[in-house]
């Protein structure tokens, strides 16, 4: 599997990134060893970049990637983890985390200080049992902003230059605070949260262009907008950015599909391609539950999508016209 060089760093991704979003319980529940089945049918696959957050399921994600990757050569992978979330253990009363289904054995406190983002590095580090971090990420600041820039981006910086991360940057969906970290900033990288995929096309605004002309790289996560492009077709009520869709949406989403079904090639084929045809963008970001579901996604992103799919896309209206595809 290709792998692109992230901004002006050495850190490589692979262009397929395994999102951890459900090792955490996203959605569902998912027990340790189909969790550790799915990372490995990752590994077998080609898949070399894992994404995790100390937020999916309160550390089940971070424990799970950790206990996985450590059964690997350390050089062979890159892994990131985020801050802005810092983990309080608490008595669960039998109950259930309030994102993930986990027990809610600890409660999220929203930290970007540096003392913060100190701890919650030292936290991963721990609960993944390796001794650095590949990439991190300022996570969910949309509410935190200033904070998170004044106090959070510093010390990230601080880390990278001892040597403790290897890049650095944000993971939100909000592309003008996105814009304004990369003109203010020099991070290395962006992961943008459904705001450049087949459906919504807003990060051409100002973001990527931005990230070109400033040489930070973008790693698009959320491609199939929470799931309304995962299927060939899509159905009444599948979610879009996790609320139903509308019906203008989805009769988008169908016009799309229709256009994907006359070139022999399906919705979630071209929502994993399109993404990546935008120089900027290094590689895309893919949350995935069972072996099944990894190798289903890897056949996907292999597929080869006829350029003129996306020349039909744009005579329909389907497609931005400044949004670069093909060759």
């Amino acid at each position: 599997m290709r792998t692109n060089r992230l901004g002006r760093s050495a850190v490589e991704v692979t262009e397929l990134g395994f999102g951890g979003g459900p090792l955490g319980g996203l959605f569902a529940p998912l027990d340790d060893d189909i969790a550790a089945a799915t990372l490995a049918a990752a590994w077998d696959c080609g898949i070399r970049y894992f994404d995790t957050s100390p937020h999916y399921g309160i550390g089940h994600s971070e424990r799970r990637t950790g206990d996985f990757l450590r059964g690997t050569p350390r050089g062979a992978f890159t892994l990131s983890t985020k801050v802005g979330r810092l983990l309080v253990a608490q008595d669960s009363q039998g109950g259930r985390d309030e994102s993930f289904h986990v027990p809610a054995n600890h409660r999220r406190v929203w930290d970007f200080s540096r003392d913060g983002v100190l701890r919650s590095v030292e936290d991963s580090l721990t609960r993944m049992g390796v001794d650095r971090i590949d990439l991190l990420f300022l996570h969910d600041a949309e509410e935190h902003f200033d904070t998170a820039l004044r106090d959070g981006f510093p010390a990230l910086a601080e880390l990278r230059s001892q040597g403790m991360v290897g890049a650095i940057g944000a993971g939100m969906y909000h592309t003008g605070m996105l814009t304004r970290l990369v003109k203010e900033t020099d991070a290395d990288v962006v992961m943008l949260s459904g705001r450049y995929t087949l459906l919504d096309h807003s990060a051409l605004d100002g973001l990527l262009p931005a990230c070109t002309q400033r040489g930070v790289s973008v790693l698009a996560a959320s491609v199939f907008n929470s799931g309304l492009l995962a299927t060939p077709r899509p159905t009444d009520g599948a979610p879009f950015d996790y609320a139903p869709a509308s019906p203008d949406v989805l009769r988008r989403a169908h016009g799309i599909a229709d256009i994907c079904e006359a070139h022999g090639t399906t919705l979630p084929q071209a929502a994993m391609a399109f993404p990546l045809c935008h120089p900027a963008v290094a590689g895309i970001v893919v949350g995935m539950r069972s072996p099944e579901e990894v190798r289903h996604n890897v056949a996907s992103f292999q597929a080869d999508i006829p350029e003129r799919l996306w020349a039909d896309l744009r005579e329909a209206g389907l497609l931005d016209e400044r949004a670069p595809v093909g060759a």
